[in-house]
């Protein structure tokens, strides 16, 4: 099939749904992976179908190796993967360091980084020259937390997106001369429904009157610079990492 494919973690809500629809848009056919938000999936789906578009939701939890692994194979039957967003993540709950579990911080990291690291493993496997790909666009979902240390009683997020740059870092000088460009992008306070649990989006609209350009963020604009980053008009962008924050 020749058609190219962009395959979304965590892409049936918020800045992941944003990601598909303008990924749509610009002739992709996506792939919207979710783990429980089946419902929501659909509905992103409905929505490039209806607007002239081609989709289809699958479900895998990405914290397990096995399901990923699936989650990759039944993708490759829609086509080569041109482009791929490890956007799946959680906060990992609130609370100070001296209250964290090991069972929270594995839960946090099995999703947040190794999660993401293996299904990176699979974009690279399918996307390398060196391994007879046709190569690929990798964006990887950090965040500003990253160099920030987080918010109060968040540093065990902001430890987790920290890996993921480092991990960046790596990757681009190893698959660099593979066809793959990789970067990650690291969104501010973005008004998604992952800050339900900090109030939601009147907490944090509040929140972004300290901001250096006094608003939040949209997920449409974090999206448009993942979208990019997967284009042509960035082809000597690599090992970048690209703050969506307003200048936070």
């Amino acid at each position: 099939m020749s058609q190219k494919v962009m395959l979304i973690t965590g892409g049936s809500r918020g800045i992941g749904a944003e990601i598909a629809k303008g990924a749509a848009n610009q002739g992709y056919f996506v792939i919207i992976n979710y783990t429980r938000g089946a419902k929501e999936a659909q509905g992103v789906v409905d929505q490039i179908k209806s607007a002239g578009g081609q989709a289809v939701a699958i479900q895998a939890d990405c914290s397990k190796e096995d399901e990923i692994v699936r989650l990759f194979k039944d993708a490759d039957q829609y086509g080569s993967l041109e482009a791929f967003v490890a956007n799946a993540g959680i906060i990992g709950g609130q609370n100070p360091v001296t209250e964290t579990t090991f069972a929270q911080l594995r839960e946090l990291f099995d999703i947040n980084v190794i999660g993401l690291m293996i299904s990176t493993r699979e974009a690279v496997k399918r996307m390398s020259t060196t391994l007879g790909g046709k190569g690929g666009r990798i964006v990887l979902m950090s965040s500003v937390a990253a160099r920030t240390g987080g918010i109060a009683q968040e540093i065990h997020y902001a430890a987790s997106k920290a890996a993921v740059d480092g991990f960046l870092m790596g990757l681009a000088k190893e698959v660099g001369n593979a066809g793959i460009r990789v970067n990650a992008v690291r969104p501010g306070l973005i008004g998604t429904s992952i800050h339900d649990l900090h109030g939601g989006r009147e907490v944090i609209e509040k929140w972004g009157a300290g901001v250096p350009m006094g608003r939040i963020g949209e997920p449409t604009e974090v999206a448009q610079t993942v979208l990019w980053l997967c284009s042509d008009q960035s082809s000597y962008i690599h090992g970048a990492l690209i703050d969506v924050s307003g200048g936070r």
